[in-house]
């Protein structure tokens, strides 16, 4: 099961957007944080994906979820406009935004490039 993210649980565990004027990750391993709405078809398409992955990636990447519904600050703070969109966190350097339903490959391959995690063999 993913995590869902909350504004206070964001803070301690991703980025705590109102002490840091500049990016600073709180986390201990990398993480995808993916924004969506229940109503959004591609995003229901993205979970299955993102479930696989995270028991793929078990102990080397966190994947957390944010409701764009009910978190409309955090929304806000990343400028979210269109979902799903997918905030690949690596554990030092800044994070990077993809949009739309991205097929498994293309998530294993930016894990890779963006993260630099590979999965366990």
């Amino acid at each position: 099961m993913l995590e869902h993210l909350t504004k206070e649980s964001f803070k301690t565990k991703v980025f705590n957007f109102e002490k840091n004027k500049d990016w600073k990750y709180e986390g201990s391993l990398p993480c995808l944080i993916d924004f969506y709405a229940d109503w959004c078809g591609p995003c229901k398409m993205v979970t299955p994906v993102l479930e696989e992955l995270q028991k793929e990636y078990e102990g080397k990447l966190v994947i957390y979820k944010i409701n764009t519904e009910e978190e409309q600050e955090l929304a806000g703070v990343f400028g979210i406009r269109s979902i799903p969109s997918l905030l690949f966190v690596p554990k030092d350097g800044q994070p990077q935004m993809a949009q739309g339903a991205l097929p498994k490959e293309s998530f294993v391959q930016a894990i890779k490039d963006i993260l630099g995690v590979e999965k366990s063999s």
